[in-house]
């Protein structure tokens, strides 16, 4: 969000995917993450390093220590990172294709079109 950990990956297009797992919807504050892979290999921070903390006995998450955004999500010797959608300068490039954890989906998180819609006061 401001800009003081960024990061850039390179490789084949990523998967996206929504995780509804409870650890994931406590980590953003939101009722699922849209995560995406990059390879470990492909990736590296450009600006910044962010905080870490260890979220579960198999993984760790990472946030910018200024601004608390939650950045990635880390499984211990996996070769992927997980990066949060929200932290893409393009979000719109990751269309998610799966979903994760779907024992914890909420009923009514279905990002459903059709609602009334607000455009946001601020830009940014």
């Amino acid at each position: 969000m401001c800009g003081t950990c960024r990061y850039e990956f390179r490789g084949d297009p990523p998967q996206t995917g929504y995780c509804h797992c409870d650890m994931c919807k406590k980590a953003t504050g939101g009722p699922f993450a849209v995560l995406v892979q990059a390879s470990i290999e492909a990736f590296r921070w450009t600006n910044g390093r962010p905080r870490s903390y260890r979220s579960s006995p198999i993984a760790t998450r990472g946030f910018c220590y200024l601004c608390g955004t939650p950045l990635y999500l880390r499984y211990d010797d996996d070769e992927l990172i997980l990066v949060t959608a929200g932290s893409l300068d393009y979000p719109e490039r990751a269309r998610p294709t799966e979903h994760c954890g779907v024992e914890n989906r909420l009923g009514w998180a279905d990002c459903r079109r059709g609602f009334p819609e607000e455009k946001t006061q601020e830009t940014f």
